[in-house]
């Protein structure tokens, strides 16, 4: 015979054999064993539904920062005197220089530089300040009660659970 030892989940067991009498051809001598089989499976149960969504929300924040402005003041500097070559744009520090030039006929051809354009870069610093609306998202999760659920009927309350 076979005892189990400990628990149910436990599979080992202690063997034991009594002998009746000491012949040979006799069947008080064979063993009985037994072994437990464990057959492990899934299944799928639902136990909720979530209802998952996205709300955009707004905030006012302050800007305050300085903004850099570049504008150009352009200048026309009258010259009228004769050349003998072409000028070339030049720069001088913050101001590019672009010769104007015409053929004038005399009785003979010159080259008169006219007049000369500057154009110098200014830059300046203001401060800004503002208020802006930003957006940002969260998302929104609520339990919804399962067709498997139970719902308690005696007070008629639902399970819902909101998280933001």
């Amino acid at each position: 015979m076979s005892e189990p030892l400990g628990s149910e989940n436990q599979t080992q067991y202690v063997q034991t054999n009594s002998l009746q009498s000491g012949k040979p051809g006799d069947n008080a001598g064979k063993l009985t064993l037994f072994a437990e089989d464990l057959a492990v499976s899934k299944e799928t149960a639902e136990t909720g539904r979530l209802h998952v969504s996205k709300k955009t929300l707004t905030r006012e924040a302050n800007v305050d920062e300085d903004l850099l402005h570049e504008d150009a003041i352009v200048e026309t500097v009258p010259r009228g005197h004769r050349i003998y070559a072409m000028p070339a744009t030049r720069v001088e520090g913050n101001t590019t220089i672009i010769p104007v030039v015409e053929e004038v006929i005399y009785t003979e051809k010159r080259l008169i530089l006219k007049e000369e354009i500057r154009v110098t870069r200014r830059q300046t610093t203001e401060h800004f300040h503002d208020t802006v609306t930003l957006r940002h998202q969260e998302a929104v999760v609520t339990r919804v009660q399962s067709a498997t659920e139970k719902s308690d009927a005696v007070s008629g309350n639902q399970t819902n659970n909101t998280q933001e």
